[in-house]
């Protein structure tokens, strides 16, 4: 099936903000049932939200980092700091996002927020981990 100009236009944000090996890797595992929402996901999200003109992809970002934390997903919000940290949004300003969702979402959900990013701006080397 030829995939719509949405999903091709999903498809390079996607790719821009999680990263081609990401997207591709995730592309290329899913089967018949996994891609329906490979599409939906592409097309949706990345064609439609994230490629409109009133928000940059920092702002995007951030947002994205609030509403995981307030939903409490820290695997997505992994993802999504390594995104942030592409789209221009500095470590003090992810830990300020965090704090600021903490506060309206929950000390449970904003620890688990705390740690999911934590592990990973240590893993890209955006934070010296405490020895």
């Amino acid at each position: 099936m030829a995939e719509s100009e949405q999903f091709e236009k999903g498809l390079k944000v996607r790719r821009q903000v999680l990263g081609s090996d990401y997207v591709d890797g995730s592309i290329a595992r899913a089967d018949d049932f996994m891609m329906a929402f490979q599409r939906i996901t592409t097309e949706w999200c990345w064609g439609y939200a994230w490629t409109r003109d009133g928000l940059d992809l920092k702002t995007r970002s951030m947002l994205n980092l609030a509403m995981l934390t307030a939903l409490g997903k820290p695997t997505e919000i992994k993802l999504h700091v390594k995104g942030a940290l592409t789209n221009g949004v500095t470590v003090e300003e992810i830990k300020e996002i965090l704090l600021h969702a903490t506060v309206y979402s929950g000390i449970p959900a904003g620890l688990e927020a705390f740690k999911a990013a934590h592990e990973v701006l240590v893993k890209e080397g955006a934070l010296e981990p405490k020895k």
